[in-house]
């Protein structure tokens, strides 16, 4: 047996021996710097039966847009085609695996390849290979090649409220039920009947592991403590009125807020020493000005759906955001903040102004680029050490409380499904 055989029965054999605590609260630091884990997770959780989120149905808005994104580290692209329709493939030459767009977004009549110009037409079929006949009789492809043999890997789609989402695997189930009836409320409650507008787009590069991210945003215990700027000028307390949906299988989740009038001059922060006050003012207070987003009191809504989608509303700033791993300890973080066709100019100039507080620099976001980072150096050379997460109990349910962490346990509880990682028997 070749050395790279043994090699590769060892590395099955490592990740056949991995055991998951039962306890959803503990969680083993390996999962976040194991290299065979990161290539598993390729194949079991972006390509397994999972809705990836791809792009807006808005970023399509004529035939022949496009769209090229990723599913895990899978490159696709998502076009539009002029009977209407989208579809989305693989953003890969059938011939000799060379990407067919290098732009992420663009207009084109078809795809032609670089390499040898190889072309595909936007539903993703092989229509064109130069030199297909050979020359004056001589080479060319032989008499069984067949064109329609030869295209790219076609996904299977689903549209939510203009939201596109892909998969790789026939098994998935129907969005709706992927999704739930909770999330899928909490969707419509923000993208129904309403067309969005992009105003503007930035990629993030974080410094860790794509799920340390994930975890993040699934942390409403995190958002009042580490983000300053929320508590300083009051726009999200955890005394607030709101709570955590977690769906029955722990995927996804929402996290919102609402104004609660009678709670806002209570001192909870200060009981708890943390810092909640500062000497700092705005110095242009429209910043934090704003208007109901849908005719209702509640001013933060974060959802996730597994494995990497986040649609966001904080005050009237609205974004979509897609996790993609880039390695064991590096993610790309995708941004897409949003308006809407019948916002006023007033209103659009608030989405602008507050378009400040996310993203890498945002004054609420740009601690949540940093603190994955730390994580992931706090906790090297700790592989066999486990975090944890009791903070609401040790469950993974909705709450009317956000002091929980039970998103985060539903999350792992979905995961090491996911990954097929065999169960520790309680202690």
């Amino acid at each position: 047996m070749s050395a790279l055989n043994v090699g590769a029965k060892a590395r099955n054999a490592d990740m056949a021996a991995r055991r998951w605590p039962a306890d959803l609260s503990e969680v083993p630091y390996w999962v976040f710097q194991d290299e065979d884990v990161y290539r598993a997770e390729q194949k079991n959780v972006f390509h397994g039966q999972m809705w990836n989120y791809l792009c807006l149905e808005a970023e399509l808005a004529e035939p022949g847009d496009f769209c090229a994104t990723f599913i895990g580290e899978q490159p696709v692209l998502v076009t539009r085609d002029h009977d209407g329709e989208i579809y989305a493939f693989e953003n890969r030459c059938a011939h000799r695996g060379s990407l067919l767009a290098m732009e992420h977004y663009g207009h084109a009549q078809n795809f032609t390849c670089v390499y040898h110009a190889w072309t595909y037409n936007l539903q993703g079929d092989l229509t064109g290979v130069a030199f297909e006949d050979g020359i004056g009789g001589k080479g060319g492809m032989g008499t069984d090649f067949c064109k329609a043999a030869h295209s790219p890997r076609r996904l299977r789609l689903a549209n939510v409220h203009g939201l596109i989402f892909g998969s790789l695997n026939n098994d998935v189930p129907e969005i709706e039920e992927y999704l739930g009836q909770e999330i899928l409320d909490c969707i419509e409650r923000l993208l129904g009947g309403r067309k969005p507008v992009v105003l503007g787009r930035y990629t993030q590069g974080l410094p860790n592991n794509w799920k340390l991210y994930v975890e993040n945003v699934k942390d409403s215990y995190h958002a009042s403590i580490l983000h300053l700027f929320f508590t300083t000028f009051g726009l999200n307390k955890l005394n607030q009125k709101g709570g955590i949906i977690v769906s029955p299988n722990g995927a996804h989740h929402v996290s919102w807020s609402a104004i609660n009038r009678d709670a806002e001059n209570r001192e909870y922060y200060k009981d708890q020493g943390i810092r909640s006050d500062a000497e700092y003012q705005l110095e242009d207070p429209s910043l934090v000005d704003s208007f109901s987003e849908v005719g209702d009191d509640v001013t933060l809504q974060i959802l996730s759906v597994a494995p990497g989608f986040v649609l966001q509303q904080i005050q009237n700033s609205i974004a979509v955001r897609q996790v993609l791993p880039t390695g064991v300890d590096s993610t790309d973080l995708h941004w897409t903040l949003l308006g809407f066709e019948d916002d006023t100019e007033d209103q659009q100039l608030i989405r602008l102004k507050q378009s400040n507080l996310v993203g890498s620099a945002g004054y609420v976001s740009m601690e949540d680029g940093a603190i994955g980072g730390f994580v992931q150096r706090g906790i090297a050379g700790a592989s066999s050490e486990f975090a944890t997460v009791q903070m609401g109990g040790k469950d993974a349910v909705s709450s009317e409380s956000r002091v929980t962490e039970a998103s985060i346990r539903g999350f792992w509880k979905f995961y090491r499904d996911a990954m097929g990682f065999a169960i520790e028997e309680d202690k």
